[in-house]
């Protein structure tokens, strides 16, 4: 009797997480379903058949109760909105593979380096069947004392059953964001002063012109950034790019 109550209140309670979530969306890939689930701010999971990838994982294990455990970490940058050791330490398994730029691997003690990967802007690998392509972010001009410096990050395109998914990180609209070419699924960050304005987040998007775009990471130093104005921008200049607007601060 005693376990029957205990494991219908761990129930409950992974039911009551998973009610503050955003409902996840479904997108067809050549290997099935891919699952996409915001979590919050600069954090999503990833589902491509029995494969789970956690981008930018913060705020504590509380946040993905009731989620598969991670396959793949990837992790943009250094800072705290991105890189949280506590957070990846309590929800990583031992066939966790993390994936992080060298400013993070700096970062990470020798006893903690156990299933890091790595990779620099323009490293390619395959992981887990996975590919993951690290590409630069960075504010613009550059700067030395630029919030986010050329080099230091990873954006990440993901090629996941033939679809090409494009996680931002902190950047700017970039000549090499602009660049992309036959991206499916698009996460663009938008939030002064640390990455770039809705208007030039909206111009970047046309540029390269992503067939589905979450405008995420939108919490800036004065509020939040006008993710209906971003969609407006680009329904007006392109009416073949689907916005997707989702709650990426749901309390």
């Amino acid at each position: 009797m005693k376990l029957t109550m205990l494991s219908s209140l761990l129930m409950l309670a992974a039911g009551m997480v998973s009610a503050q979530r955003v409902q996840p969306d479904v997108i067809p890939t050549a290997n099935g379903q891919l699952t996409v689930q915001p979590i919050e701010h600069a954090s999503l999971v990833l589902q491509s058949g029995k494969t789970i990838i956690y981008a930018d994982p913060t705020g504590g294990a509380e946040k993905y109760k009731g989620l598969p455990g991670p396959d793949i970490i990837l992790v943009t940058d250094i800072h705290g909105d991105h890189f949280d050791a506590a957070t990846i330490n309590s929800i990583k398994t031992a066939k966790t593979i993390i994936i992080v730029p060298p400013a993070v691997a700096d970062k990470i003690p020798a006893a903690g380096k156990e299933g890091v990967t790595v990779m620099k802007n323009g490293d390619k690998q395959t992981i887990s069947g996975i590919g993951v392509w690290a590409i630069p972010m960075y504010n613009l001009p550059e700067s030395p004392t630029a919030m986010h410096t050329k080099g230091r990050g990873n954006g990440y395109v993901l090629t996941i059953g033939k679809k090409e998914i494009y996680i931002s990180g902190d950047t700017q609209g970039i000549p090499e964001m602009r660049a992309l070419k036959n991206i499916d699924v698009a996460f663009v960050c938008m939030n002064l002063p640390y990455t770039m304005d809705v208007k030039e987040a909206a111009d970047a998007v046309l540029a390269f012109a992503p067939k589905i775009v979450y405008p995420y990471h939108y919490r800036g130093k004065d509020g939040f950034s006008d993710v209906q104005q971003f969609k407006s921008l680009v329904d007006a200049g392109n009416k073949g790019i689907e916005v997707r607007l989702r709650d990426w601060y749901k309390k």
